[in-house]
């Protein structure tokens, strides 16, 4: 099995430092170092794609730029990367969001996966005229997946549910590919939804240990469901040619982290109601010291940003045995980023893909499709 590669599009803006943003915290001012353009997002977006990541992850919040306009619009500067759009449940209805769905499959030849985000700060998704509590919030999401796995399948739908309620509801056309479903979440509502409906799983970037539980929760909650979804991971990358270097690099970030920005964010951030990120709290602490929490697992990022806070950081190599250290405990997905994106997407590109690839555990995209063509024996 070749494990699968996404990158990232910073729709908050991009620096040399860390662009904070997420979770109910707003996005750094250094992130006008380089705003999120469409010219910007395709430059990282065609670079990806070169490197051979099969993916881009694009994040919803209030915080950065919708996640449905930008990725359309950077969609055309592309060939084959596809687009893991993030988008909340309770902003639109389920059959307008199917159409959507199935409108951008047809228009980008099959290049969307969906990244269904509960949302979990209240006070944030009330600001969008949101005022259902977590856990209702995660019931509706169950619902609004219901349905739209029922429209995509062709099915006339008709729900009257706690949250959610459509008649007759039918899609014109339905999308070919059907968009995979990403879900991630760590309370037991979230392991519900995500046995029922997820086709990817993913988790922040916690230690191997955390990391094996979670699967293991899912794997039996699916299991009784009857499904087997696979599993992903959110990461950042600071990746170097030796371990001095990319080390340096992290600490060059966490220099530029101004105290009071810390402080700042990490009150925001302790009124969270999202258990993922409490457990994402809880690696650090708030502390800038004892920060590499697993060899070459750095926690630093989520001193100033909400959602995934952790970095794999060393050399090629050992970036490379992390990644498979992971994969040994069922992550095939792995969803990546760094500061600045152009550049780290390169730096990860060209240094750690490689090596995986000389071990039999990646293939270029580009290479699995030429080695899956049938060519006619001519002899």
């Amino acid at each position: 099995m070749s494990l699968t590669f996404h990158w990232f599009l910073p729709t908050n803006g991009d620096s040399r430092h860390v662009v904070g943003g997420g979770h109910g915290t707003p996005a750094t001012a250094s992130g006008r170092d380089r705003p999120p353009t469409v010219a910007y997002l395709s430059q990282i977006a065609r670079a990806a794609e070169d490197l051979g990541f099969v993916g881009a992850l694009t994040p919803t919040g209030a915080w950065c730029e919708d996640a449905w306009l930008t990725t359309a619009m950077v969609s055309r500067h592309t060939e084959r990367l596809k687009f893991l759009v993030a988008f909340r449940p309770g902003f639109v209805s389920p059959t307008l969001a199917a159409q959507m769905a199935s409108t951008f499959q047809r228009q980008s030849g099959g290049r969307l996966l969906l990244n269904v985000v509960t949302g979990g700060e209240s006070h944030e998704q009330r600001a969008y005229g949101d005022f259902l509590d977590k856990d209702d919030r995660y019931r509706r999401t169950g619902e609004f997946l219901e349905i739209v796995r029922g429209l995509w399948d062709g099915r006339t739908v008709d729900l009257d549910g706690g949250h959610l309620r459509v008649a007759d509801a039918r899609l014109a056309r339905v999308p070919d590919p059907v968009p995979e479903v990403y879900f991630g979440g760590s309370s037991p509502l979230a392991g519900e939804i995500a046995a029922r409906h997820a086709d990817v799983y993913l988790t922040w970037g916690e230690p191997p240990a955390q990391v094996a539980g979670k699967i293991a929760w899912i794997k039996g909650l699916a299991a009784a469901e009857g499904r087997a979804p696979r599993f992903g991971i959110r990461l950042h990358v600071i990746t170097r040619d030796t371990a001095e270097a990319a080390w340096a690099e992290a600490n060059r970030l966490l220099d530029g982290f101004d105290p009071e920005t810390v402080r700042s964010v990490q009150a925001g951030l302790g009124r969270s109601e999202s258990e993922g990120q409490r457990r994402m709290l809880a690696l650090h602490g708030g502390s800038r010291d004892g920060l590499e929490i697993h060899p070459n697992l750095w926690a630093g990022i989520g001193l100033v940003r909400g959602g995934a806070g952790t970095a794999l950081v060393g050399s090629h190599a050992e970036v490379a045995e992390r990644i498979k250290e992971y994969a040994a405990l069922g992550i095939s997905e792995f969803v990546l980023s760094g500061y600045p994106h152009l550049e780290e997407a390169y730096w990860f590109g060209e240094g750690v893909l490689p090596l995986l690839a000389g071990e039999g555990v990646w293939q270029h995209p580009s290479e699995q499709r030429v080695n899956s063509v049938q060519v006619p024996f001519a002899g």
